[in-house]
């Protein structure tokens, strides 16, 4: 298995979020070729996760996983003598090319590894969230099969102590439209959404001394009709990555906003503390994954090549050192979590 000719085959494959069905395909058949059981798992309209496993061990204790979408937009690949570049290089299409490839190895010694890779991850998680029912009623047919979960997403192959939850928060305010010139006669939506957002802006956060902090973004403002009427409606989305529970910090956010605004709280995904391996690097991801929509394959860790800082930027690109180095850690992984396990 040759893990760089394999990621710029699937970089040069599309699959923004929602049209993942021509990736998949392409898996399923390499997967197939390969001598692995492979389902194809429905999720919406043609889009499917893919699963696969070795026939010698149908129900593996090990499952390697990643997701097949990519933000847009769609770039090919390319290559130097020593980076992969293009849409989903490091994320995470190279993380697949490695996750194979380490499979294989395994299998090779007789170590049998799964393979999980799902639709939507980028944006709502959905195959995620299929995925894991699917595994409940196997392990219910199977009497509770054992499980780890290897997800893989670009961590500098780096294993992550914790991965920061997302709470995401829509602010709304309400005013009385009126002719600007005469603005007493009005009452301005978005006089009251900026000031609540300054309150926001300067409400402490929590912090932890080895995950680090509790952070605000405020990405999406939106209001008004024209410059010259007072806008009767304004409205906010932010996002703040949580480092454990977010029931205080919504109480926080509801009673600094106060009463003249409406505050809503349309998706969290929790704070996770994982897993890790000895003599392996940590971090913390302060970015969210599919783990915690995957609660049912088993104890979770969280790594993969590739930096996150390039992921979803024009230059996207993995190091061919790293996605090397990646097979090694997976397959040393594999065998330390088996052992543990026996």
């Amino acid at each position: 298995m040759d893990a760089v000719t394999l990621t710029r085959q699937l970089v040069d494959i599309e699959s923004i979020t929602g049209n993942e069905a021509a990736v998949g395909n392409y898996l399923y058949g390499e997967l197939c070729r390969l001598g692995c059981q492979t389902k194809k798992m429905p999720v919406e309209g043609t889009r499917f996760n893919v699963y696969a496993t070795s026939p010698e061990q149908p129900h593996p204790a090990v499952v390697f996983s990643t997701h097949m979408d990519t933000v847009p937009p769609f770039i090919p690949s390319s290559e130097d003598a020593t980076r992969i570049y293009g849409r989903g290089s490091c994320d995470a299409k190279g993380i697949i090319a490695a996750q194979i490839a380490a499979a294989e190895r395994l299998r090779r010694e007789n170590i049998h590894a799964g393979l999980l890779f799902v639709v939507g991850e980028e944006r709502d998680s959905l195959g995620a969230k299929v995925a894991n029912d699917y595994v409940a009623q196997e392990d219910a047919n199977q009497q509770g099969a054992h499980r780890f979960l290897v997800n893989g997403e670009p961590t500098e192959n780096r294993i992550a102590l914790a991965s920061k939850g997302t709470l995401r928060v829509e602010v709304t305010s309400t005013g009385r439209m009126a002719h600007s010139a005469y603005p007493e006669l009005g009452e301005s939506a978005i006089d009251k959404l900026l000031a609540v957002l300054t309150r926001l802006r300067s409400m402490p956060l929590p912090s932890d001394p080895e995950i680090g902090p509790c952070t605000l973004n405020i990405g999406l403002i939106e209001g008004g009709r024209a410059p010259n009427v007072i806008p009767d409606y304004a409205h906010a989305d932010l996002l703040y990555r949580l480092i454990g529970p977010s029931e205080g910090l919504r109480q926080k956010i509801v009673a600094t906003a106060g009463d003249a605004v409406k505050v809503t709280f349309p998706l969290e995904i929790p704070f996770l503390r994982l897993r890790t391996v000895d003599g392996l690097p940590t971090m913390t991801a302060a970015f969210t994954t599919d783990v915690p929509f995957l609660a049912n394959w088993g104890e979770p860790l969280l790594i993969g090549p590739g930096s996150i800082q390039v992921a979803h930027t024009e230059g996207e690109y993995i190091e061919k050192q790293q996605l090397a180095e990646a097979i090694d850690s997976y397959c040393a992984i594999a065998k330390r979590l088996l052992a543990v396990s026996q």
